[in-house]
């Protein structure tokens, strides 16, 4: 899909020993990319990243926070990308309510302290900047929301979110847009929001799917604290090749041609949506009736009394990514699901799996996608 674009590129992943960050360093080694990783230690016990034994084939595998700007200073300097993917963040809406100074200094000041560094070193670089689909003032209404609507954050989590994404965008307007300036690093930012993800791996606490894993794997009853409360869900490799897609469609605009196409990086250099079709809007009952249908088990309602407030209702526009990027969800609802599960129970047919399997089930799925990828591709130009 882009291997011509990152093979052999050096890209900086923050954040990748979390669940997003693990998947796409593993579908950029596959592509041939040398991947340096800069991360806190892996957040869950079982770790995706610890199960690939991702660290050992990195290029580097720093652990620090991305609130050191120091750090984050050394690791640019270092190895010098071609590509940064920033995911690194708090990511648990709940966990916001318990830590909400932790939640919006990493998740604000971390977004901050990457794009301070970029500035520093000034060189060449298609940096995408992962945030959040919670960014926006979410008022319940039932149509979706475009990457123009108002920013906002009843929770501390998508405050710090919609914070980041003032910050990017104050510092690709002041510092970075300069592509008509060849005396000027030709430095490209742009932000990528999406939320709701699913797939193999993911072990984070206060998530439906892990919690209903677990459950399942021990043969417990699935507790469901909310289970009226709709989400976009989508697999995580639907969003990765939209941060993929986004950084390589930049990169051509950049290189692809004897000129810069200083047009389409002026429209490429912005917010992104990426999010599932509207049939993927579900709730959370319907998700986990649908995980029973792979994986029997039972659920009950634990419906909380005083539930910290959680958004009902949640759906992306995702025309922009569409006419832009001719990127749209591949995987449906149900097919969403089923390779999931399908992943976690092959993962737990397995006593003690080696990194070997984990890591060649987890490529079985990126190609999977990316064979159903081109061959869609090659239907919709014929």
């Amino acid at each position: 899909m882009y291997d011509d674009i990152y093979k052999n590129k050096t890209v900086c992943v923050t954040g990748h020993t979390g669940f997003k960050g693990s998947w796409l360093c593993e579908w950029l080694l596959r592509m041939g990319a040398h991947v340096a990783g800069y991360a806190l230690e892996p957040p869950s016990a079982p770790s995706h990243a610890v199960a690939l034994h991702l660290g050992e084939r990195l290029t580097a595998d720093i652990r620090s926070d991305v609130q050191s700007l120091s750090d984050v200073q050394a690791m640019l300097q270092t190895y010098q990308p071609d590509f940064i993917f920033h995911l690194a963040a708090q990511p648990i809406v709940r966990r916001s309510f318990d830590q909400p100074y932790e939640t919006i200094r990493t998740n604000c000041m971390g977004s901050l302290n990457v794009l301070e560094a970029v500035r520093q070193e000034n060189r060449p670089c298609v940096v995408i900047m992962v945030t959040s689909d919670k960014v926006y003032e979410n008022v319940e209404w039932v149509h979706a929301y475009r990457e123009n609507d108002l920013l906002g954050g009843h929770d501390p989590y998508s405050a710090s979110k919609a914070c980041a994404e003032t910050v990017i965008s104050t510092y690709r307007r002041s510092f970075f847009q300069r592509f008509d300036d060849p005396s000027q690093a030709a430095i490209a930012v742009a932000s990528a929001r999406g939320g709701n993800v699913i797939g193999g791996g993911d072990w984070a606490e206060d998530r439906i799917v892990p919690d209903c894993m677990r459950h399942l794997a021990k043969q417990e009853t699935i507790p469901i604290r909310n289970r009226v409360a709709t989400r976009p869900w989508q697999h995580v490799l639907e969003l990765l090749n939209g941060y993929l897609r986004l950084g390589a469609e930049i990169y051509h605009a950049l290189y692809g041609r004897e000129h810069r196409d200083l047009e389409r990086l002026g429209t490429l250099c912005s917010a992104f949506n990426f999010g599932p079709n509207l049939t993927s809007n579900r709730t959370v009952a319907e998700l986990v009736q649908e995980i029973l249908k792979h994986w029997p088990g039972t659920w009950q309602d634990f419906s909380e009394p005083n539930l910290k407030h959680e958004a009902y209702k949640l759906h992306l526009s995702i025309d922009k990514s569409y006419h832009l990027l001719n990127w749209k969800p591949l995987w449906d609802f149900q097919t969403t699901i089923k390779h999931t599960v399908e992943w976690y129970m092959t993962y737990y047919d397995k006593s003690y799996p080696e990194p070997e399997f984990v890591r060649d089930l987890t490529r079985q799925y990126i190609e999977l996608y990316q064979k159903e990828w081109e061959s869609r591709q090659q239907v919709e130009c014929i």
